[in-house]
């Protein structure tokens, strides 16, 4: 057994048993170096007790409103994102339309004044009766309704946004007034599509049979007449008129509309008797339209003045037309005035006079 001062395994081999004991402690043989463990020392154990020199900080607290800061400005962006969302949702959408922009609908105003002749009407065939009276120089159909001449655009309306306001009021006088199914009653839908949907109630209701009062006539919106009574009688209709424009701010553009239409008719039926008792009748529409510049393809129709003749004078609303044709007289007991202020049915009674020469003269 190895003494307290050998090696592991005893005495080196190639010494001198025993040896020196003065290099007993310095010398190492192979087993020696096997068997001792090998530590290395961190940089902190190395540097003994002058690593409290040098002191690493705590780390720092930092504020919890710091660490909370882009949480908190992404949910601001998203509140703002979501309110500015809303608020163009609500401007598109919002049933309700602000005042002063262009977009208060108000009910058509109409007044229908019955034109009474001045004794028998007279007849004969369409081309001659054209020829001597004052619809000789109108022209034919559509052509009579001209867009005016140069069009400029206004303060608050580019001159396209004109054009196209113009376009939908020369359509409207097309369909409501030139239109063969419109003028027998056979349909309304052409007029229908081109008025403002806020005022679409308002004309169904005066289309509709039983529900005919002062606001709500046909005769307000078109040209109708009874296909029982009377049928056209000549190639066509004479129109002659002007369109006005006015600009009444942003949002609200208008278009004043003045035409005279004369039709030729004839009594229904008589399509295999010679066309020598035609008559003409005139039509006078003073129309008011209004346009928002978020749809020129819509108008709103704000007044409607009509004075139509020949005709007998009544005090019933009408819903058609109802023409005097060739050698007839007016109802006896002749034109009359009732109070323009009454409010109903009444408003409906004005009647007037119609000129020999066919040219509408309301009574004043």
């Amino acid at each position: 057994m190895a003494g307290r001062g050998d090696p592991p395994k005893g005495t080196s081999e190639g010494l001198p048993g025993g040896g020196d004991d003065e290099y007993r402690s310095v010398v190492f043989d192979e087993s020696f170096i096997r068997a001792a463990r090998l530590q290395e020392f961190s940089a902190q154990e190395r540097m003994g007790d002058r690593a409290h020199a040098v002191r690493s900080l705590p780390p720092r607290a930092v504020p919890r409103s710091v660490r909370n800061g882009p949480r908190q400005l992404l949910t601001l962006v998203v509140l703002v994102v979501l309110a500015f969302g809303t608020a163009i949702y609500l401007g598109v959408r919002h049933p309700y339309r602000p005042v002063g922009s262009g977009r208060t609908t108000e009910q058509l105003r109409m007044t229908v004044i019955p034109l009474a002749p001045r004794g028998k009407v007279p007849g004969g065939a369409p081309a001659d009766l054209l020829t001597h009276s004052q619809a000789a120089g109108f022209r034919t159909g559509a052509a009579g309704i001209s867009l005016p001449d140069p069009i400029r655009r206004t303060a608050n309306f580019t001159e396209s946004q004109v054009v196209a306001a113009l376009v939908t009021v020369k359509n409207y006088l097309v369909a409501s007034s030139l239109d063969p199914d419109v003028l027998a009653g056979r349909t309304v839908r052409p007029v229908r599509a081109l008025i403002d949907p806020d005022q679409t109630g308002q004309f169904d209701q005066s289309v509709t049979p039983g529900t005919i009062d002062s606001r709500h006539t046909p005769l307000g919106w078109l040209v109708r007449f009874d296909p029982a009574q009377v049928q056209p009688a000549g190639p066509g209709v004479r129109v002659r008129g002007t369109l006005t424009v006015k600009d009444r701010g942003p949002g609200a553009l208008e278009v004043m509309a003045d035409h005279t239409y004369v039709y030729a008719l004839r009594p229904a039926g008589s399509d295999a008797l010679p066309v020598k008792d035609a008559s003409l009748f005139t039509v006078r529409r003073e129309l008011h339209f209004r346009f928002d510049s978020s749809d020129l393809g819509k108008t709103q129709l704000v007044t409607s003045d009509v004075r139509a003749g020949p005709e007998s004078c009544s005090d019933e609303v009408p819903t058609t037309l109802r023409p005097l044709l060739a050698g007839r007289r007016a109802t006896a007991g002749g034109p009359a005035v009732t109070d323009p202020y009454l409010s109903g049915a009444g408003a409906a009674a004005l009647c007037g006079v119609l000129a020999p020469a066919a040219e509408p003269s309301p009574v004043g």
